[in-house]
């Protein structure tokens, strides 16, 4: 029998394809009212609700302008990605590991910085269909990451304490999330946005290679 009930996936760099799509969305919303940021600058903000993570850039960069708005901006350009790049799929291995983990009486829950409708139009493209229990956007909770808003709430739904989920992501917002619920099992990916390097400063409990690697683990 698993150790754990519940297993939560962020989402883009870490279960689904990202080269680089969101940061490029972002930056080109901000180009798009006149602010240029670098993609390191764009990273550091990456997992955080949307709206958030641009007000803080336009703080970072002393420049004024309407978050809401450069957000809507971003959640377009987000969506017509979404809905028509050829790049969009799974990052290997996703499907499997979930079947994997459902075998073991596992569930199987997303969570994401995104808003519920661009997680819903990249769910469609996933065709995760019964793989997949829950999901939860971050505008569907009062505080997305850092805080624990959301694996609470999922832990809720499902019936289990935040002790008994594993979470896996691929960004420090990922891990402080994951260290504020006080999970069960706190794990970093190093093929998403960031290093094993950079987010060894975050005290995860393993840092995984590819997403397979979680079957290794005593779970």
């Amino acid at each position: 029998m698993a150790r754990f009930k519940l297993a939560i996936f962020d989402l883009a760099g870490t279960t689904v394809k990202d080269t680089n799509t969101v940061g490029k969305c972002l930056q080109d919303a901000l180009e798009a009212v006149g602010v240029v940021v670098t993609v390191a600058d764009v990273n550091a903000v990456m997992g955080i609700r949307k709206p958030v993570a641009i007000q803080r850039l336009l703080d970072q960069y002393g420049a004024t302008g309407d978050a809401d708005s450069i957000d809507r901006d971003f959640r377009q350009r987000m969506i017509e990605t979404y809905k028509t790049s050829e790049e969009v799929g799974e990052i290997p291995g996703v499907s499997s590991t979930f079947r994997v983990l459902k075998e073991m009486g596992i569930r199987i829950a997303v969570d994401t910085g995104f808003d519920r409708e661009t997680v819903d139009i990249l769910l469609d493209r996933m065709n995760w269909g019964d793989l997949l229990d829950d999901s939860i956007a971050s505008d569907e909770v009062a505080n997305g990451r850092p805080s624990a808003d959301m694996i609470n709430e999922l832990c809720r739904r499902a019936g289990v304490l935040p002790s008994d989920a594993i979470k896996v992501g691929d960004t420090p917002a990922d891990l402080q999330e994951g260290s504020a619920a006080r999970v069960g099992l706190n794990l970093a990916v190093s093929y998403g946005t960031h290093t094993a390097d950079e987010l060894e400063r975050f005290g995860p409990d393993a840092i995984l290679s590819e997403i397979g690697d979680l079957l290794r683990l005593d779970i």
